[in-house]
């Protein structure tokens, strides 16, 4: 394979797996299958944001979900004040999300390591705060109602089915948007940092401005998340985008796999399904999430998307494991 087309080789798996997701209406699955596999779906546009910000750049933020939130509570806001229905809300809200990013991202970013998923966090709670308080201009604490139709060339998209397809449409674009960023010289740019900081500034890299830079493209993604979801659901509240669902949204990203581009939607299926399919109640999912986060972390360090790559070719190489090892490391990091 040519070296222009080889990357793309990293793309046709996942477009594979979605054109099969995409074909799930044929067999009449379940209104709830639909309903949980929606809210996955825009989960999973969010965790392609993430996995920009966290896979490429090495930065984990615990406020992803107040940028999905921001993009909800604007495309809500829109509808109800303006009349603006969701194709206009869409760009408007993705925008809305880009510029809280930006403007949680500068200060954030001052301070590394911990302190910064400690801010990122804190920034996720105060805006859940503010939503609370916000009386009748965020519905306060009971939230706010999104009600009108989602139509696209004259087709009703609000039909539960036609909405699933259209996620899994966005679903498709957002993962094509995050493997053309990875392939980019503006990712090659952010695994730079990633790897070594410091070397990369004293090579004329702004470290800086491309960390802002990838905080701004993940909340790109988070607010069109936000519309989606928001649309969906038709009512949103401030606990839904509070601190602890943006912990759900790292240890998502986390479990699949942050550097591949198969990872975001592994994790965000696997997170949605896996109390579905082992009949877990609230309590039992968190316990087995944090199983499953602790056994990533000590044996899959790549994620679960990572862990069966590397193990499937030690097993069919026919190399030694430490040379098969050495050759299932990302591309990237190769490089």
């Amino acid at each position: 394979m040519s070296a222009g087309l080889k990357p793309l080789r990293s793309l046709l798996p996942v477009l594979v797996i979605l054109a099969l997701i995409a074909l799930v209406p044929l067999f009449s699955p379940s209104n709830r299958f639909l309903s949980l596999a929606i809210s996955a779906g825009t989960n999973v546009i969010a965790l392609y944001g993430l996995s920009v910000l966290f896979g490429q750049a090495g930065i984990l933020s615990m406020g992803h979900a107040a940028l999905v939130g921001v993009g909800a509570y604007a495309a809500a806001i829109l509808a109800r004040d303006f009349g603006v229905g969701f194709w206009t809300a869409l760009p408007v809200a993705a925008l809305a999300s880009a510029v809280f990013a930006m403007i949680v991202g500068i200060p954030s970013l001052r301070v590394g390591g911990h302190h910064f998923v400690i801010m990122t966090f804190a920034f996720g709670q105060l805006l859940a705060i503010v939503l609370t308080n916000g009386g009748d201009n965020t519905g306060a604490a009971t939230g706010l109602d999104i009600a009108g139709p989602v139509t696209l060339f004259g087709a009703d998209m609000s039909d539960l089915t036609r909405y699933y397809l259209m996620v899994v449409a966005f679903v498709t674009a957002a993962a094509v948007a995050s493997w053309a960023i990875i392939h980019s010289s503006y990712g090659r740019t952010l695994r730079a940092i990633r790897e070594n900081e410091e070397l990369a500034a004293s090579l004329g890299i702004n470290v800086g401005r491309h960390k802002i830079g990838a905080f701004v493209v993940s909340g790109v993604f988070a607010g069109i998340s936000g519309v989606l979801l928001a649309y969906f659901l038709g009512h949103i509240s401030p606990s839904q985008f509070s601190s602890f669902p943006s912990i759900y949204l790292a240890l998502m990203v986390m479990i699949g796999g942050a550097r591949l581009i198969e990872g975001p939607l592994a994790g965000g299926i696997l997170v949605a399904f896996l109390p579905e399919v082992l009949n877990l109640d609230p309590v039992q999912s968190r316990i087995v999430y944090g199983a499953c986060l602790i056994a990533v972390i000590m044996l899959l360090p790549d994620g679960l998307i990572g862990g069966i790559v590397r193990a499937l070719r030690v097993a069919f190489s026919g190399k030694p494991k430490q040379e098969a090892e050495r050759d299932a490391a990302p591309l990237e990091a190769r490089q």
